[in-house]
């Protein structure tokens, strides 16, 4: 895997997909004030009628957007929640009283109903990456120990852990065969002494996605760890965070939780709290703080006495965090909570189905198993990313494009007619 060449191209990518985005709302008047407004007119209505329980004319997507694991489209409603925060933050007193923190209460309870943790197993963070971090510091990994890991983990979490074996950890990288990290291979790699076995639940490369609970099983035998990246799977796969046994967990919200970026939630269950150390301190941690400096405050012999918060929040949470994000999430788990997740993931497979069937009669190889039923579905295209990529923008299709692959990630509000408009653009 190129880095340098995939990174490049997302970034083209983005750039064109906002002009894309921009050119058909100005060319949309319609369009244009509904979003402005944030209702659906009756011809827009008309317009986007389909997907899961009618999903579609929920979203204002000028182009086929097919890349919700890339970053996936919040409604109008998520954005009128959004809009409605932001009235507080010009300090509009028509709007009446609006908490700068945002819905977190509403949010996190809904996170905790929705993959099946406990409140205290739950805390705020900035991004995936800094719940792993987390993790890796919290078990105290930079002094030395054993991390398995695969090479379908995330990229940057696999650069974390390559600079750290540089300075003495004991790193083992299991390989994909078939497209897929074979339990096999990853039980024998977890050998005595292993602390940490840290995963991508669901693959952003090809979307393989393991089975959690078999995995901590054979890890807990072991005496390891299990910490999971579940970012391309929280909000379009099932997830019991309970019954998998994983032991730490974390995903940003940007992608199919809809939230946005810069709010992240971490999940470490209440048993394997106990082994971690707090790595990062700040405000969000107090728990009880009392003073004895300031004018009313009561004499001591201490300057100032301090206790942590009880739960994860009271390990991990440092401090200030975005607030917008999370009134876009508090909606859209509302959202997911109404849709049914294992309703999403039924939705989807038809289209997956026929993306199997059809895209290798063109030339592109497989990247995927053919029975997963993650979100995402890859393609090779060994350097055919640009004339890919050209075809699809002519045809105003949204997929993330490589330059050797391309990742296809369907969501609740496309169609069929999504699909096929994808692979006449390839045709």
């Amino acid at each position: 895997m190129n880095n340098k060449d995939s990174i490049l191209t997302s970034v083209n990518n983005v750039n064109a997909s906002r002009r894309k985005l921009l050119s058909g709302l100005a060319a949309a008047a319609p369009v244009a004030a509904s979003l402005s407004a944030l209702s659906v007119s009756p011809a827009y209505a008309a317009e986007g009628q389909g997907g899961l329980k009618n999903s579609r004319r929920d979203f204002a997507m000028a182009t086929t957007y097919i890349n919700g694991a890339y970053t996936h489209p919040v409604s109008r409603g998520a954005a009128k929640a959004v809009q409605h925060y932001l009235s507080g933050r010009v300090m509009d007193a028509d709007k009446g009283s609006v908490s700068f923190s945002g819905d977190r209460t509403k949010a996190m309870d809904l996170f905790a109903e929705l993959f099946n943790a406990r409140e205290d197993e739950l805390a705020w963070i900035p991004s995936t990456m800094h719940g792993e971090n987390h993790v890796v510091a919290g078990l105290g990994l930079h002094q030395g120990g054993r991390v398995v890991t695969d090479v379908y983990h995330f990229t940057g979490s696999l650069f974390m852990y390559n600079e750290m074996a540089k300075k003495g950890l004991d790193l083992h990288i299991v390989e994909a065969r078939d497209n897929k990290i074979q339990l096999d291979d990853l039980e024998k790699a977890i050998t005595p002494g292993t602390k940490l076995v840290a995963l991508t639940l669901v693959s952003n490369i090809g979307g393989f996605q393991h089975d959690l609970k078999a995995v901590c099983d054979i890890a807990h035998a072991k005496g390891a760890m299990v910490y999971a990246d579940i970012i391309q799977c929280a909000g379009a796969t099932p997830v019991d965070l309970h019954s998998s046994g994983v032991d730490f967990a974390a995903c940003s919200t940007y992608k199919w939780l809809m939230g946005d970026f810069g709010i992240g939630i971490m999940y470490a269950r209440r048993e394997s709290q106990q082994r971690l150390q707090r790595s990062q301190f700040g405000y969000r941690q107090e728990g009880k703080v009392v003073t004895h400096f300031l004018p009313g405050d009561p004499a001591g012999d201490q300057i100032i006495e301090t206790e942590p918060r009880s739960g994860l929040a009271g390990l991990v949470e440092i401090g200030t965090m975005g607030s917008a994000g999370v009134a876009s999430l508090a909606y859209s788990l509302e959202y997911l909570k109404n849709l049914g997740i294992q309703e999403i993931e039924n939705w989807r497979q038809p289209f997956l189905q026929t993306l199997h069937q059809e895209i290798p009669k063109l030339g592109y190889k497989t990247m995927t198993p053919a029975d997963s039923r993650s979100p995402i579905i890859t393609f090779e295209c060994v350097d055919k990313g640009k004339m890919v990529y050209e075809k699809l923008q002519k045809a105003g299709v949204e997929v993330t494009v490589y330059k050797n692959r391309f990742r296809i990630s369907p969501s609740f509000y496309n169609t069929m007619e999504d699909v096929e408009t994808l692979i006449r653009a390839l045709s």
